[in-house]
């Protein structure tokens, strides 16, 4: 018996992995996250599966339907949104079911921001403008933010940010970043990214959190906020240049001389 921990994607079926699919399909048991996984998805469980929404579930109750589909000796399917490297209580759950050693393997799943940058049509990281992205979040009811990992640390480094759980506290991240970036740096808001009502808010620090609240937009949105979002002026990467030499193109400079 094994638990398939499963990253399942933004929101649109088609959007989790080939490996995930199969996995869900050959497990007996299905734990899923409700109102975060598509409905879609768990038709590809088997006939007669027992399918649990775990939503009203706490820890203890989760590892419970776990703990019993190993005395039967049934594979389970557990689904998260997204993906389970960041935000997903994966850790927690890996740490219990070493303890009743019951095994385990996880799945990656397509990540929030990943999603949010493909419905943007938007590289976060352009030559010249941001290489890094940084993935983080304001403190809330279930986890505070350590004391060093705050707003104005990572927005000192002018990359790329990406704020998941926030949506709730934009002025206060307006507030935060406007120092750094300046007023007019660009923002996107995307509600539900690759959901059928996925909605996209695109402004910048100045007046986003005007445009939130018109919307009225309170959960479920990703906050990307950085110069690489409006894209005008950047130069052109080295690596398909020319006269880049590499390892997979060498003598790229004598070629380029040659074809003058």
């Amino acid at each position: 018996m094994t638990v398939h921990f499963i990253g399942a994607g933004p929101g649109a079926a088609d959007l989790i992995t080939v490996r995930g699919r199969d996995r869900i399909a050959a497990c007996p048991v299905c734990l899923y996250a409700g109102s975060l996984v598509a409905p879609e998805i768990l038709s590809w469980c088997p006939e007669g599966a027992r399918i649990v929404d775990t939503a009203p579930l706490d820890l203890d109750a989760i590892v419970a339907e776990i703990a019993a589909a190993h005395e039967r000796g049934q594979d389970v399917a557990r689904l998260h949104s997204g993906d389970l490297s960041i935000w997903s209580a994966l850790a927690e759950q890996m740490r219990r079911l070493d303890r009743l050693d019951i095994p385990y393997t996880v799945t990656p799943g397509v990540p929030a921001f990943a999603a949010a940058a493909a419905v943007l049509r938007r590289e976060l990281t352009l030559p010249g403008v941001a290489q890094s992205v940084v993935l983080t979040r304001t403190s809330g009811r279930a986890s505070a933010m350590p004391e060093r990992e705050t707003l104005a640390a990572f927005a000192a480094t002018g990359a790329t940010l990406a704020l998941h759980l926030s949506i709730h506290v934009v002025g206060d991240v307006v507030a935060q970043l406007t120092p750094f970036y300046g007023a007019a740096c660009p923002v996107a808001v995307v509600f539900r990214a690759t959901w059928p009502d996925e909605r996209v808010i695109a402004g910048d620090l100045a007046s986003i959190a005007g445009q939130v609240a018109q919307a009225g937009l309170e959960r479920t949105a990703l906050i990307l906020v950085g110069p690489a979002l409006r894209p005008e002026e950047f130069r052109e990467s080295a690596l398909y240049a020319p006269d880049y030499d590499r390892r997979f193109r060498p003598g790229g400079a004598v070629a380029a001389e040659g074809a003058r």
